[in-house]
């Protein structure tokens, strides 16, 4: 309940979170999984409206996350995450077989295709791949092989029936759908299960041989991250901390922020070309040079990375991609900024939070890149041209990536749908808000008035915002040292709508910029946004429109080898799925999916593709209705206070700066709010250590006319001979205005390096006089581990008969292995060694194990 007296946008914001909560309402399954819609019959992205998706479960959080700073509850926050850590972050049992991924060969190339009907695609071991250059380093960090990171899609209720790794029957169950090119709608897709037992599909070869073609088929695990999901589950985790940190309630909320860095530091596959390729004029399949080191990241937020392996344990395999095409909407400047900047979210990798400062940076030049000539951002590049490495049909790019108006799907045209503007927008607007970056305001400003001039508030009280865009040109070849006008790069606004979700997130964009700018215009525009869905669209569960589906008349397409429309199934291929339906040549979307017609809403589906008249429907969509919530929790937080901008302030791009060791870092400072006079910033340390210490910067002046514009403070921190990170605590003072603190961090260089292997002694399998002992070495570095020599001494004497594998040698309690045919382990491999040991007394327990030469992590059982 909002308090008496509180924001009527407040009070707005917890009657819509209390009707998605409300048991009901229907938008949480028994579970307590969020539905993509409360409807069933629902066909966009997911193909069923009681899937889920990993965008759901994003904006759940971050409205938990306004939840708690409205309330002071983090309890719903926590909660949030738990669950979704529990059904769409896969769990070991679920990825089995990591342990088996070798970094120097991720994954066997495949190529993508325009059409599904060109599937499935070979596997090809002629085409070289590149190596993997985060694996070892997250493996030596949070000391698994498992990959932190949601599926994207979700069979929440088990409607499909395949459940958990073919056992038919557990709900929640991770399925997938688009596999075959850009073409592929969701029209064309087969749904198919994510753990692939071959017990549904082809005989013998489960749904793989539709997908890509091989000499033989194995039962495997494969799923796919949606960046920008991921990304704003940061984002969120963001908010909750600073939030629940003015409400001295941080500690409440910290153990969520360890899990949301560590996502943060997985979510790094997302920058790497699909198959580790060389960035940059990556042309053939066989010419493009394979990647070494990190030059085959991008270092921007691809549309997914995936990873897969074999259910069989016992001859495991796995592997690894990311994704060579990256859309401007998924990009999240907000994310990339927190994981690099704020203490409580850094990445605990060695070079994770370097990455993400070095993304930001990329992210911010891509969309000044993509900006057109009218403000609106155009679509993408690719390092792989048609998803093949072709040649380019596009003369511009970005770093050597080819500009693509359409990246990754084209039916329909991934770009020409403004909520992508809105959603990615609101993430350089909020970025914007919180750091003052200037060349963030300068894309706001030209955005901002371009989709000003395109929104119409109408005589009846109601509004249009746009709908679908149409691209013309191409931007200027992209130049870090002086950006072209991209006066040849023209966007259209072809129709408009009063879409609800896409009209919250424009307007979280318009209250974020005009909260930070002072822009008067963008905050009566937020205003009536609001305040005319809110009168207008209103409904017992939420704020919704009624929807004309036409495109439901592709329900019962039947395959057209001449346009490429309806579902594709190759001559002579059959098989069924777990509602029993046939899959072969004759099929199309409602034959694969019988289910739908005892749907309550089938009929007037049924009907229309009967000749009647188009099916309407009034969905509720758990982003949309959580952003419109969310963007009356914004406007009564940020706007609600009248039209005059808040007081001067200082502020910080960044209030934690990581200092390397011997070099230097720099954060930058601008005021809230335009002064009526010269103001001038001084920076001083105030506590900690010596080696920290302002290298420029100290003094900063602001005018009433630079107030906004970032100034730039240098930390540097000297070379000194411990192994600490030294801290330190800088503070930021003006006259007349609240001082300001920067807190520091030396990152030492004199560190050990992360562990490059990892031996485990297990003499667990003891009988009281004597067991049987397995010595596994695993290569966790970059380079093959040649002519090991493992040793360590036991607590008490033994006796060996027996050992394979290795060559055991006892002096005293001593024991040193060494191979015996095997003395090469190969990056991201391992090798099995095992022994009979017998004694008398105590139990021998290993003490003091190591591998000669190696800095290895020890495990002893």
């Amino acid at each position: 309940m909002a308090l008496a007296g509180e924001s009527t946008y407040t009070q707005r914001f917890l009657e819509q979170y209390n009707k998605i909560k409300d048991p009901a309402n229907g938008y949480f399954s028994p579970k307590g999984v969020p539905y993509h819609s409360v409807e069933t019959l629902m066909v966009e992205a997911p193909d069923h409206g009681h899937e889920t998706t990993s965008e759901a479960y994003s904006y759940w959080l971050w409205l938990e996350a306004e939840y708690g700073h409205v309330t002071g509850d983090w309890a719903p926050f926590n909660a949030a995450w738990a669950n979704m850590e529990k059904y769409i972050i896969p769990s070991q049992a679920d990825q089995p077989t990591n342990s088996f991924y070798q970094a120097s060969k991720p994954a066997t190339y495949a190529g993508e295709w325009d059409l599904p009907s060109q599937y499935p695609s070979p596997l090809r071991a002629d085409v070289a791949v590149g190596s993997d250059p985060i694996a070892g380093e997250l493996k030596a960090t949070y000391g698994t092989s498992d990959i932190y990171g949601m599926h994207w899609l979700l069979d929440v209720d088990n409607w499909y029936g395949y459940g958990r790794c073919g056992d038919g029957t557990t709900s929640p169950s991770y399925i997938n759908t688009f596999q075959r090119g850009s073409q592929e709608s969701v029209w064309e897709t087969v749904p198919h299960p994510s753990c692939d037992t071959f017990t549904w599909g082809k005989p013998g070869q489960g749904f793989m041989s539709l997908f890509t073609g091989d000499a033989n088929y194995s039962r495997q695990w494969r799923y796919t991250n949606a960046p920008d999901a991921d990304a704003r589950a940061v984002q969120a985790a963001y908010w909750a901390y600073t939030w629940a940190k003015e409400q001295g309630k941080e500690s409440q909320v910290a153990d969520v922020m360890k899990k949301a860095a560590k996502m943060g530091d997985y979510l790094r596959y997302a920058m790497f070309d699909k198959y580790f390729k060389r960035i940059g004029q990556c042309i053939g399949e066989t010419a493009c040079p394979a990647g070494t080191g990190k030059d085959s990241m991008h270092y921007l937020l691809s549309w997914y990375y995936s990873w897969g392996g074999a259910i069989d344990t016992s001859g495991g395999w796995a592997w690894r991609i990311g994704s060579s095409h990256s859309h401007f909407g998924y990009q999240n400047p907000m994310a990339a900024y927190v994981l690099s900047n704020a203490s409580f979210l850094r990445p605990q990798s060695a070079t994770g939070a370097a990455d993400w400062a070095t993304s930001l940076q990329r992210q911010i030049e891509f969309y000044t890149w993509l900006q057109s000539a009218e403000g609106g951002f155009a679509g993408g590049a690719t390092n792989s041209w048609k998803g093949r490495y072709a040649q380019p049909e596009s003369a511009s790019s970005f770093y050597g990536m080819y500009y693509d108006w359409r990246p990754v799907y084209h039916d329909p045209a991934s770009n020409q749908w403004f909520g992508f503007q809105a959603w990615s927008v609101q993430r350089v607007a909020e970025y914007y808000y919180v750091t003052g970056d200037a060349k963030a305001k300068k894309m706001l400003d030209k955005w901002v008035a371009w989709a000003s001039q395109h929104t119409t508030l109408t005589a009846d009280g109601k509004f249009q915002v746009p709908s679908t865009l149409q691209w013309t040109g191409e931007p200027d070849t992209w130049n870090p040292a002086n950006p072209g006008s991209n006066s040849n790069l023209h966007v259209t606004v072809l129709d408009y709508t009063n879409d609800v979700g896409v009209t919250a997130a424009y307007a979280r964009t318009l209250i974020f910029y005009a909260a930070k700018s002072g822009n008067t215009s963008a905050k009566t525009l937020a205003k009536e946004l609001l305040d005319r869905m809110w009168a207008n669209y209103q409904t017992p569960k939420g704020v919704a429109v009624p929807e004309k589906r036409e495109d439901y008349k592709r329900f019962d397409d039947t395959y057209n080898p001449t346009t490429g429309d309806g579902v594709f199934i190759p001559s002579g291929w059959t098989g069924t799925n777990a509602q029993g339906a046939t899959i072969d040549s004759n099929a199309t979307f409602i034959s694969l999916r019988p289910k739908y017609r005892q749907d309550p809403d089938w009929p007037k589906v049924q009907s229309f593709l009967n000749g009647g008249p188009v099916p309407e429907f009034t969905y509720h969509r758990f982003w949309a209705q959580a952003d419109i919530a969310m963007a009356m929790a914004d406007y009564a937080r940020l706007l609600d206070g009248g039209t005059t901008p808040p007081p001067a302030g200082i502020v910080t791009s960044s209030s934690d700066v990581s200092v390397p060791e011997g070099a230097s870092a720099s954060f930058t400072v601008s005021l809230s709010a335009a002064p009526t006079s010269n103001v001038t910033v001084s920076v001083a340390k105030a506590s900690g250590d010596a080696d920290l210490f302002v290298s420029s910067g100290s003094t900063l002046t602001f005018t009433p006319a630079n107030w906004n514009v970032g100034q730039t403070v240098t930390l540097g921190a000297v070379e000194d001979a411990d192994e600490l990170n030294g801290t330190a605590q800088f503070k930021l003072t003006a006259s007349g205005l609240p001082a300001v603190s920067v807190n520091a961090t030396e990152i030492d260089n004199d560190i050990a390096p992360p562990p490059t292997c990892t031996l485990t002694v297990d003499t667990s399998n003891d009988w009281g006089s004597g067991h049987v002992g397995r010595v596994i070495l695993q290569n966790d570095g970059t380079q093959p581990l040649t002519n090991w020599k493992v040793s360590w001494t036991a607590t008490n004497d033994f006796t060996i008969n027996n050992y394979w594998n290795g060559v055991f040698t006892k002096t005293g309690r001593s024991l040193e292995v060494t191979p015996q045919g095997n003395s090469t382990v190969q990056p991201g491999s391992s090798i099995e060694a095992g022994f009979v040991a017998n004694y008398s007394g105590a139990k021998p327990v290993p003490s003091g194990a190591r591998v000669e030469g190696q800095n290895c992590t020890i495990n002893v059982k």
